[in-house]
C-alpha cells in the first residue's frame, strides 16, 4: 500500500478531471451531481499562497469540517456525502495521496457572498469600527476595544473575490440586491444559529471563536445549502480563552501565527511569498493539531 504523504502542496489525481485549484483546496470532478474536494496543505497568507505547506493541515481541515457538519447539520443540509472516497478512486495510490484530506461532496450552485459571524472586534471589523464605529453598516456601542467581546454576534458579510483579490465587507443591503432578500435572511439567520451554537461548544473546551465565514449554495430545487468547510482553523479565528485580554490582538490557534510572523519581513504582501522558517511551518502545524483536540475531543 503506498504511502500517504505527510506533506501535500497538490495532488495529482489522474482518475479525475481538475476543475480548479484553490488556495487550499484542489477540486475535481466526479460526474455531473458530485466533486471530491482535497484539502491540501497549502496556506495562503494575505491572499498569497506561500511555498511551504503545513505538515497535516489539510487532515486537519477535512477531519474539522466533517465534525462540525456533523454536529451542526442540524440547522440546515450539508453538501457533504456518505460515500467513501474508495468508491471513487480505484487506485490504491491515488487513493494514499488523499487519504484523510478528501470529501465527496454535492455539485451546487455557490452563492456569491462570504457569509462572516463576528463575536469580538478584532481584523478588518476592528479597522471598520475606529474608522466609522460601524461593521458592514452595523454600528456599536462606542468605546469598544481591540478584541472586546460584542453585545451579540452580528452578521458581516463580505464579497467572494477571485483569486489573488481581497475579499471586501460589504452591508447586507448588499446581500439582498447579490441573492434576494429571502435568501439573504436565511443566511444571516442560518450564520448566526450555527456560530452561536459553535461558539458555545468551543467556549467549554477552552476556545473563543472570534470570528468565522461560511459559504452556501443551492442545490437544484433551489434550497439551502451548507458548502465549503466548516468552522476550521483557516476559515476562522480561533483563540485560546486563557490568554484572552481585550485591548490587544490574542495568541491564536489559527493562521493569524504565520501572518505575524510574515508582518515582521520587509515583503510587499505579493507574489511570490517568502519562505516560512521550519520552525514556523512546526509552530503552526501544532497549533492547527491543538485546535482539532480541544475541539472534537471530550469536554475538559
Amino acid at each position: 500500500m503506498p504511502a500517504t504523504p505527510e506533506r501535500l502542496f497538490r495532488s495529482e489525481l489522474t482518475s479525475l478531471p481538475l476543475l480548479q485549484r484553490g488556495k487550499v483546496r484542489d477540486v475535481y470532478a466526479v460526474d455531473d451531481d458530485r466533486l471530491l474536494v482535497v484539502a491540501t496543505d497549502r496556506l495562503s497568507a494575505f491572499d498569497v499562497i506561500l511555498p511551504d505547506p503545513i505538515p497535516g493541515k489539510g487532515a486537519v481541515l477535512t477531519r474539522l469540517s466533517r465534525f462540525w457538519f456533523g454536529r451542526l447539520g442540524h440547522h440546515v443540509a450539508t453538501h457533504l456525502l456518505d460515500t467513501p472516497i474508495e468508491a471513487v478512486l480505484e487506485d490504491p495510490a491515488e487513493r494514499a495521496q488523499v487519504e484523510d484530506r478528501a470529501m465527496l461532496v454535492r455539485r451546487l450552485t455557490p452563492l456569491p457572498v462570504e457569509a462572516i459571524a463576528r463575536g469580538y472586534l478584532i481584523g478588518s471589523g476592528w479597522k471598520d469600527y475606529q474608522a466609522t464605529g460601524a461593521v458592514c453598516g452595523i454600528a456599536l456601542p462606542p468605546g469598544l476595544r481591540q478584541a472586546d467581546r460584542l453585545p451579540e454576534p452580528i452578521f458581516t458579510p463580505s464579497t467572494k473575490a477571485a483569486a489573488g483579490d481581497h475579499d471586501e465587507n460589504v452591508s447586507f443591503e448588499a446581500v439582498v440586491a447579490a441573492v434576494g432578500r429571502e435568501t439573504a435572511e436565511a443566511i444571516r439567520r442560518l450564520t448566526l444559529a450555527i456560530y452561536t451554537e459553535a461558539a458555545a461548544h468551543a467556549r467549554d473546551r477552552g476556545i473563543l471563536i472570534a470570528d468565522t465565514k461560511f459559504e452556501f449554495g443551492h442545490d437544484p430545487e433551489g434550497r439551502l445549502v451548507w458548502i465549503d468547510e466548516a468552522l476550521t482553523p483557516d476559515s476562522s479565528r480561533f483563540w485560546p480563552a486563557d490568554a484572552w485580554q481585550p485591548g490587544s490582538s490574542p495568541p491564536s490557534f489559527d493562521k493569524q501565527y504565520v501572518r505575524d510572523y510574515l508582518e515582521t519581513l520587509d515583503w510587499d504582501k505579493t507574489p511570490p511569498a517568502p519562505h516560512l522558517p521550519e520552525e514556523i511551518v512546526a509552530r503552526t502545524a501544532d497549533k492547527y493539531r491543538e485546535a482539532e483536540r480541544r475541539l472534537c475531543g471530550e469536554a475538559p
